[in-house]
């Protein structure tokens, strides 16, 4: 198995890798699909000739899907991390996930359809919640802990207020 880099992130999915890959490139910018690989003998999860492993690219970052089986869930634990710069960006990738067999979640916070979670982050939201106004980080945070996605206007409205 070779991935473009040293350093490359393996997801576990349970035979649809490269269902995943395809969407996360026609999804996010600089995400591609490569090279597609096939098993050359039987495994635990599929046969000869069943797609082992896809090589991947989600916005500029290295990913290998592992057709490994059922047996691993993905957890919260790992998420990608999507810094939008308005609603509307926000807006397009949170739909586009949740649209498509997702889970909204709390804070930003979603699932795809194979469990892998995402935030999809406003740039508003982190500059408002690392604010040095103590007071406007505190409104900006306490708002968003009652959203599901994140809404800009109502975060820049708490941190005037």
């Amino acid at each position: 198995m070779t991935a473009s880099g040293k350093n490359t992130i393996c997801l576990w999915y349970d035979g649809d890798a490269e269902e995943a890959a395809k969407f996360y490139a026609a999804t996010f910018p600089d995400s591609s699909v490569g090279k597609v690989h096939r098993a050359p003998g039987d495994f635990p999860a599929g046969k000869q000739g069943d797609v082992l492993t896809v090589e991947f690219t989600v916005m500029g970052i290295p990913c290998l899907g592992l057709n490994g089986g059922p047996g691993v869930k993905h957890s919260y634990a790992f998420s990608f991390q999507v810094a939008t710069a308005d609603q509307e960006e926000t807006d397009r990738y949170w739909n586009a996930i949740v649209d498509n067999g997702g889970e909204e979640n709390a804070c930003g916070w979603c699932q795809d359809k194979w469990g892998l979670s995402w935030q999809i982050t406003p740039m508003a939201l982190t500059k408002a919640v690392t604010s040095t106004d103590a007071a406007a980080a505190k409104r900006a945070f306490d708002a968003m802990m009652t959203m599901k996605k994140i809404d800009v206007a109502v975060i820049e409205a708490a941190v005037r207020n």
